[in-house]
């Protein structure tokens, strides 16, 4: 982490995280797949799913995200104990915020549904998904923190080993559940919810079982374990501005189907399958992120500047080529695309326009990514914040609000695209900031030492 050229190190690293990220976003369109060959309502019911289930995802990562760059930054000062003292808390948290999600789960998702449709066979199949989803969500909790601290401590081929046995199981289980083979009660959105929460359960017990005994660089011991206030406020001050950066993504969701539901059912459709098929674009990169934040996280604990800003620029790089890929396929292959959702002709009509105009703003989105990742490392996870909430609730939904009033629904699509250049250049202006702030400093630093 120290020592090794920053290239091959962020390569070796990250493969391993892209490759099961991939895998992750494979299952998730996997999922939608079938889901959207019992009908198109059913595919629109996980699509309106995705607001509360991604506020889910927001604080389990999120957790993880601070528990990752604390941990790393700990072993980077050789302060052993306070790594382990991360690692235990971050499990404790996992927990809490299971707890949180059962009560959610068996309160608020009816409600949540019918605020969003008047449709009962779209909300009563959304309900049964989102129930099974939160009720069930230890599993997602536990894999989510266990692959955390395997990425902390540079071990992201066990963390890609643990993420594949969960998105593999749930492939499988896919159209065993969906398609009816466990019986009529066990089928439909019903099924991918069992699925999706079973392959949780398999990837959160083999992450748990490799940091047991696969990952000398922490020990975990629960003897007379008590929580500590002290840890905990160091997970959350880089924790919190990522959970609310990702929970601002969830009332963007919420708030953007509202708009296109004004429309068609089928635009939120279009929408839901447009965030399944990104996934494939973003998912590599977050991937990587999981590589780089533990390699700025160290070097910036051990007082190396040229290493973080090297792995900065190898790891921006490296986004903005896969963001390029990701460009050329929705701009040329959008009917490819979406005819794996079984795609209707009025779902082409919507969604081949769709992806082409949204895909603009993936040449700019690999380097807003990238430095949000570099904020969360060097311990300014409030950057990324005020960034996520300028992007998405500032400028994207009035954006998206005022271009629907044309009565074109095409023109909405374009508020990505506005959003991302706010975005990226709120991205350049904090990160000269925190250049001139953490980074350039650590050079006087070391001239001083010598």
């Amino acid at each position: 982490m120290g020592t090794m050229d920053v290239n091959p190190l962020l390569i070796k690293l990250s493969i391993p995280m892209m490759i099961s990220m991939l895998v992750q976003a494979l299952y998730n369109v996997v999922d939608s797949i079938f889901v959207a060959r019992v009908s198109e309502n059913a595919l629109t019911a996980v699509s309106l799913a995705f607001s509360l289930q991604n506020l889910m995802f927001a604080v389990g990562i999120g957790t993880g995200v601070g528990v990752n760059a604390l941990l790393s930054k700990s072993l980077g000062e050789k302060n052993q104990s306070r790594a382990n003292k991360t690692a235990e808390n971050g499990l404790f948290l996992a927990l809490c915020s299971y707890l949180v999600f059962l009560v959610l789960g068996l309160t608020v998702v009816r409600p949540y549904f019918y605020a969003q449709t008047a449709d009962a066979d779209i909300a009563e199949q959304g309900i049964r998904y989102l129930t099974i989803c939160c009720v069930l969500s230890l599993g997602m909790f536990m894999q989510v923190m266990n692959e955390k601290l395997l990425a902390a401590t540079s071990r992201t081929t066990l963390s890609m080993i643990s993420q594949l046995v969960g998105a593999i199981v749930n492939i499988i289980l896919d159209p065993i559940f969906i398609f009816g083979y466990c019986g009529e009660a066990l089928s439909g959105t019903t099924g991918a919810a069992l699925a999706t929460v079973i392959g949780q359960f398999c990837g959160a017990g083999v992450s748990f079982y490799l940091n047991l005994r696969k990952n000398p660089d922490i020990q975990l011991d629960f003897k007379g374990f008590r929580p500590s206030a002290e840890a905990i406020k160091r997970i959350y001050v880089v924790g919190l501005p990522s959970i609310a950066m990702q929970c601002v993504g969830s009332v963007m969701t919420f708030l953007m189907n509202q708009i296109l539901m004004a429309f068609t059912a089928t635009a939120v459709a279009v929408f839901g399958v447009y965030f399944k098929l990104q996934s494939f674009v973003f998912m590599p990169i977050f991937g990587m992120n999981n590589g780089m934040v533990p390699i700025i996280g160290y070097n910036y604990g051990a007082r190396k500047p040229d290493r973080v800003k090297k792995t900065i620029k190898c790891a921006m790089f490296y986004a903005e080529a896969i963001m390029l890929v990701g460009f050329l396929l929705f701009q040329f292959l959008p009917d490819k695309l979406l005819g794996l959702f079984s795609a209707s002709e009025a779902m082409l009509a919507i969604g081949k326009p769709a992806l082409r105009i949204i895909c603009f703003h993936f040449l700019l989105a690999g380097m807003s990514i990238i430095l949000s990742s570099t904020f969360q490392a060097l311990g300014n996870g409030m950057f990324s914040l005020i960034i996520s909430v300028c992007r998405q609730l500032v400028v994207l939904l009035p954006a998206a609000w005022l271009l629907s009033k044309t009565g074109n629904v095409n023109m909405v699509w374009w508020s990505f695209v506005i959003a991302e250049l706010v975005s990226v250049t709120l991205s350049f202006v904090f990160f000269a900031r925190l250049d001139k702030k953490i980074i350039e400093p650590m050079y006087d630093n070391a001239a001083a030492a010598q």
